[in-house]
């Protein structure tokens, strides 16, 4: 198909997405949804927060429930959530957002056992080897010991690596060495052998911090370890990483034996600050006119950019289907997305399938029809 045909069939789509805006969200009754259309493929999940695990929305908890068949915990099993001090365990969301899964059948992903931010201040200023040690033993062993058999995968480490691939000088580091790795690996495998086990990273298309992840898994599978799959987060832009880029790191990672993720995925539409360097949550720049230019809405021409970016990206995933697991989108709609404020704070991003008014955008539209061309071709 020509650029000029591409770009006329997406615009047609946006054409009736927007003229349609009395209409109901994608009906139940239609089965055209994100789950029922790839449900040979893989998995496609969403990241929920508090609100949306409540199901205070009743709008929302449909699309939830109709449009993905797996959730991951967006932030309420981050150590600060969870393990708010050393003797005692909130899991109030994490089970609502465990029994949520089973209520709709879901494939249920769990976020994060490890990770050097979010991290809760008492563990944070743990100095002793041992004693740390023993804390992420217990941590890692209390929460997966709880959910044994009820979710079917963690991430086990949460970005780990900097952006050359070596090791990210955090806490755990610093007190343990690199071996933390492989023994939260080894400790979490032990507690459920039956559980997915990843390693989750951003920037995982870049090639430095691609070898230094290959190098990482190598050495913890070496030791005997199971290492189940990598977590590419797809916090991506309408321009890069470039599709060669995401397709050749499926590729790599797939080839030393792991399953592959595409987890955290939102493309933002927006300028961001060159000093910018992946999803580190610790970046924030000032909001300007320049930064923030869509604040009335986004222009068609951008909407029909983010349909066909969405669109070749998942033409890459469905060549790919036997080795990509899931494909998770970093949360619902628009209006929730962590994007709007990161890097900076106080802008309107429109990263998602689904608009502030819960309304399926030219992109969703855009990857369900490319679905169906695929198993067409299938077919004939």
């Amino acid at each position: 198909m020509t650029r000029l045909k591409q770009f006329l069939f997406i615009a047609a789509i946006l054409v009736l997405v927007i003229g349609c805006k009395q209409a109901n969200v994608a009906s139940p009754e239609k089965n055209n949804s994100l789950r029922n259309t790839y449900k040979d493929a893989f998995y496609i999940g969403t990241a929920l927060n508090r609100f949306q695990i409540d199901e205070k929305d009743s709008t929302m908890a449909a699309i939830v429930g109709r449009e993905f068949s797996s959730i991951t915990a967006e932030n309420i099993m981050k150590s600060m959530q969870i393990h708010p001090t050393r003797d005692s365990f909130n899991y109030e969301y994490a089970d609502k957002f465990v029994a949520l899964g089973e209520k709709y059948n879901m494939f249920i992903h769990g976020h994060t056992l490890v990770w050097h931010s979010q991290l809760s201040p008492w563990i944070r200023n743990i100095t002793d080897s041992t004693e740390m040690a023993e804390t992420l033993k217990s941590h890692i062993q209390a929460i997966v010991g709880r959910y044994k058999g009820r979710i079917n995968s963690w991430d086990v480490v949460n970005e780990a690596l900097n952006e050359e691939g070596t090791l990210r000088k955090s806490v755990f580091l610093n007190t343990m060495g690199k071996e933390y790795l492989t023994l939260a690996f080894k400790w979490a495998s032990e507690v459920d052998p039956k559980a997915d086990l990843y390693y989750n990273d951003y920037n995982m298309t870049n090639v430095e911090k691609r070898n230094g992840a290959i190098k990482m898994v190598k050495h913890i599978k070496g030791q005997g370890i199971k290492v189940d799959g990598i977590g590419m987060q797809g916090h991506w832009h309408l321009n890069r990483p470039s599709l060669e880029e995401i397709e050749q790191s499926i590729l790599d990672y797939a080839s030393i034996g792991v399953k592959v993720s595409i987890t955290e995925l939102d493309i933002s539409v927006l300028p961001n600050p060159q000093d910018l360097v992946g999803a580190e949550i610790s970046q924030n720049f000032k909001n300007s006119e320049a930064l923030n230019p869509y604040t009335k809405g986004l222009p068609d021409s951008i909407q029909v950019k983010l349909a066909n970016r969405y669109k070749d990206i998942f033409k890459i995933f469905l060549k790919h289907k036997d080795k990509i697991s899931r494909v998770t989108f970093w949360g619902v709609s628009d209006g929730q997305s962590w994007l709007n404020g990161f890097p900076v704070r106080g802008r309107t991003n429109y990263p998602l399938l689904f608009d502030r008014d819960l309304k399926p955008k030219a992109a969703y539209d855009s990857i369900i029809a490319l679905k169906q061309r695929f198993d067409n071709k299938l077919a004939n």
